[in-house]
């Protein structure tokens, strides 16, 4: 693999840290402006929803410029976002630096996905991509720990100056490392838009909404699961929070790997595991021993759909990819909000801690209905419905738009 993909996974790193770190620094940042947890954690919600709207905005903005220069462009606004954070008088202005470091968020890893793509063999473009997302995947195992430790021991702005600083690597490492990739001639903004007209592309990111959204359905409520229903001390929650990270990293690794040799199966696989084991974890969450071990398990069946499923939208967006690929990273997003959401819905209506398992499992397994369904449209319109069909690129001034006919 090449070195360039090391300053991809850097720049992940930092991205991954900067999300989920928040989390457990809330209710110093509460304390520190005066308001409310609740209130708080509109600096989770306020990220969110910048990612979903920030990343077809800046790859749109993005279009006129190399995506080699465009990556550094998105990694300097994540720097700046995670400073003003770190430096914000008041609650206001901090809520401002996260919006900013999200913008760059999705863009990021849609434009770093098709990068990533096009810097291996064609049949190793799934492993690449998760050599990304290893990144993001690792945050979750070192940074966000070690962010929260030194946000609660040094305060919680040390860490978003420490989060900035790993932007500047990430920043220095795409400069010197990731070639240059002149944006492709003749590809612009229609082009990208008529992807999303091949329903092929739709499907992968509607798998991806379901299929995440099942693994953050149980994860929101990780605390008050383990906590309440398995036994375990609030001590606990951050090493069981580390294990379902390390899940994320071997199902990542495992995904990639394996989608490049058969990607429906390893699809069908892990959507159909995590459907079972979020099934499985409304009665093992009661024992200590089945409940890590579930944890672990969603953490890595869930993340073992993140390579295929994006390495799907590229080969079928195939020409004008990048739009594609960043807006289906803000699917990921919106499958963290709905599920997050259905899962307070049940247990608000009194189904208790562990039915948002549940809820996790119906997603998941209505993603694999959806990966059945584009198998068979597959099989079925070979011609309509295979990567391989999809055109190129038109060379500058021709008037036939990529992807129109699907």
């Amino acid at each position: 693999m090449p070195l360039a993909l090391l300053a991809l996974a850097i720049g992940a790193f930092g991205i991954g840290t900067t999300e989920f770190v928040i989390m457990g620094l809330l209710p110093d940042v509460a304390a520190d402006f005066g308001v409310s947890v609740p209130t708080a954690g509109f600096l989770v919600t306020g990220y969110a929803l910048g990612v979903m709207f920030g990343a077809p905005l800046m790859t749109v903005l993005g279009t006129k410029i190399s995506r080699k220069n465009m990556l550094m462009l998105l990694m300097g606004l994540f720097i700046v976002g995670n400073v003003i954070s770190a430096v914000a008088p008041v609650f206001a202005v901090m809520l401002l630096g996260r919006v900013v470091a999200s913008l760059a968020h999705g863009a990021f890893f849609g434009i770093g996905s098709v990068v990533a793509a096009e810097l291996v063999a064609p049949e190793k473009k799934a492993g690449a991509i998760s050599m990304m997302f290893t990144g993001l995947t690792v945050a979750n195992v070192v940074g966000v720990p070690l962010g929260t430790f030194v946000g609660q021991s040094a305060g919680w702005r040390t860490t978003f100056f420490i989060v900035a600083a790993l932007g500047v690597i990430g920043l220095a490492g795409i400069a010197r490392l990731v070639p240059d990739m002149p944006r492709p001639e003749g590809v612009r903004l229609r082009h990208e838009v008529a992807a999303f007209k091949n329903v092929q592309v739709l499907l992968a990111m509607a798998m991806t909404v379901l299929g995440f959204g099942g693994v953050f359905a149980a994860i929101t409520y990780i605390a008050p699961m383990m906590t309440d229903v398995a036994g375990y001390a609030e001590s606990s929650v951050t090493w069981l929070l580390v294990l379902f990270g390390l899940g994320m990293v071997a199902g990542n690794l495992t995904g990639g790997k394996l989608a490049d040799r058969k990607l429906m199966p390893m699809l069908y696989t892990a959507l159909g595991g995590l459907a079972v084991v979020l099934a499985l974890f409304t009665a093992g969450a009661h024992n200590k021993v089945t409940a890590a071990v579930a944890v672990f398990l969603i953490g890595a069946l869930g993340f073992a759909t993140v390579p295929p499923l994006q390495k799907r939208v590229l080969d079928y967006a195939h020409g004008a990819p990048t739009l594609a690929s960043a807006v289906n990273i803000g699917a990921f997003n919106l499958g963290n909000a709905l599920s997050a959401w259905l899962g307070g819905i049940v247990i608000a209506a009194g189904f208790g801690y562990t039915s948002p398992n549940w809820v996790g499992a119906v997603l998941a397994a209505a993603a694999l209905v959806l990966a059945a369904v584009s198998s068979v449209l597959e099989r079925r319109s070979p011609e309509r419905h295979s990567p391989a069909t999809t055109p190129s690129p038109a060379p500058a001034g021709a008037e036939r738009p990529v992807a129109a006919r699907h």
